[in-house]
């Protein structure tokens, strides 16, 4: 029987327990209402408002991490970003960071929270294919299908640990993986400014002690876009820069206002570098091979091509090899520097374009711009360098770290959460020198401070 007909049902008249019944009916239906509001409710909510599993982490400070997408580490200290610079001042700065192959934002992303190279979470690109689940495209539902997602996040290692995580965006951190999705999230929306953003991050950072998280992310994509538009150092992305970096400055307010400054380790990143093409420096796909003979995964700065049956050897003889502007292996034969080949979502053949250079098909030609940012060149090429500085107490003022991977960077999240990370191919001895033997050391500290010995 409906809710609504059970509540308007009354005893039959004249019997002895008809004021009783109504009394009992009427709690009934108070919880059965009550009950039917919960069970509506998304499930979003009903998480925000559980407690953590276990017991939590030792840490009880806050861990934020902040990606600014596309950045590339020639920017930093050229004034673009003068919060940035102070944080790289406050803190710990490396040469650049050393993104993992491809230099594509959702592969990156993906390796910088789980410390696994592409290869091995399975994120090989931001549109691929798999024989069983199909077709991967990174702005499309099919991205939010768990089964694509490899590996362990470090918001999922921190609450099987007991602790809490919050995302402002970040790819991978809408779907469910290892079993556990970020306690808060906000989904991924482009039309939300930096600001809000930030804003966002500060109103996790007020909930009740027991509710707050101790793992924030944060995500800003402006400058890539911007560069995409009009290139790497153009007005609109140098604007989108000042905005990004406005938008940090108001978190790192934020955090002393509430007397949370002390207590955060405050990194930033990128997930690779940007370099200009110019509009002239194209290839064109069809005066390289007739299309027909081959199905083309991917194009732009990387090439990934599928012969169709019975056209291997043609591809293969007219593709492998260098070429003036871009060169083309087996899946197989890919530089062993790369770590990349293994894993059966890469096509066949796989074709590295020249920085500097795109491969374009006539039939898809949309490029107007005189120059164009780009990124998906080789790791190694010093336009796609990506960016680190992190400052709090868990970091020495000052410290100077060489070159790293990017792997590296998960195992040290874990180490600054006092969380058991999971298998991943990172190192935290990178970053010895640049960590305090404590992370109680006083944030206020006007000398280098002794590094952490890291086992």
């Amino acid at each position: 029987m409906p809710v609504a007909r059970l509540c308007r049902t009354r005893p039959p008249a004249g019997l002895e327990f008809a004021r009783s019944a109504s009394r009992l009916l009427a709690r009934l239906c108070v919880f059965v209402v009550a009950l039917a509001a919960v069970a509506g409710c998304t499930p979003r909510i009903a998480r925000e408002d559980a407690p953590p599993r276990g017991p939590r982490p030792v840490a009880d400070g806050v861990v934020l991490l902040i990606s600014i997408d596309g950045l590339p580490a020639g920017l930093l200290g050229t004034g673009a970003m003068p919060t940035l610079d102070a944080i790289a001042a406050d803190g710990a700065r490396a040469a650049w960071m050393t993104p993992s192959y491809p230099t594509l934002t959702f592969p990156n992303h993906y390796t910088l929270v789980t410390g696994l190279r592409p290869d091995r979470h399975g994120i090989v690109h931001n549109n691929m294919t798999d024989a069983t689940l199909g077709r991967y495209v990174s702005k499309e539902d099919s991205a939010k299908d768990g089964r694509w997602w490899g590996g362990e996040p470090i918001w999922a290692t921190l609450q099987k640990q007991g602790g809490i995580a919050a995302t402002m965006f970040w790819p991978g951190s809408e779907v469910r993986i290892a079993g556990e999705e970020p306690r808060y999230r906000r989904a991924f929306d482009m039309r939300v400014p930096p600001e809000e953003r930030a804003d966002q991050i500060l109103a996790w950072l007020d909930l009740p002690p027991k509710r707050r998280p101790q793992l924030l992310t944060l995500y800003f994509e402006q400058y890539d876009v911007a560069s995409h538009l009009d290139g790497a150092r153009s007005e609109r992305a140098m604007n989108a820069l000042r905005r990004i970096d406005d938008a940090i400055a108001r978190v790192r307010d934020g955090l002393r206002d509430r007397g949370l400054l002390t207590r955060s380790d405050l990194i930033v990143v990128s997930d690779h570098g940007m370099a200009d093409v110019p509009r002239d420096q194209r290839i064109w796909l069809e005066d390289v091979l007739d299309p027909a003979l081959y199905e083309t995964e991917w194009w732009g700065t990387m090439l990934g091509l599928r012969p169709n049956p019975g056209q291997r050897d043609t591809v293969e003889r007219v593709f492998l090899g260098a070429h003036p502007h871009f060169d083309c292996w087996t899946r197989e034969a890919l530089p062993a520097a790369w770590r990349y080949g293994t894993n059966p979502r890469i096509p066949p053949i796989v074709c590295q374009v020249h920085t500097g250079w795109r491969v374009q098909s006539r039939r898809h030609y949309v490029y107007d711009q005189p120059v164009k940012g780009e990124h998906g060149f080789a790791m190694e090429d010093p336009t796609m360098r990506a960016v680190f500085v992190a400052a709090g107490p868990g970091f020495c003022r000052g410290a100077q770290l060489p070159a790293f991977d990017n792997v590296d960077l998960y195992p040290l999240l874990a180490r600054l959460l006092r969380v058991t990370p999971a298998p991943n191919d990172g190192n935290d001895a990178t970053f010895a020198t640049a960590l305090r033997a404590s992370t109680a050391s006083a944030r206020d500290s006007k000398t280098d401070c002794a590094p952490a010995t890291l086992r």
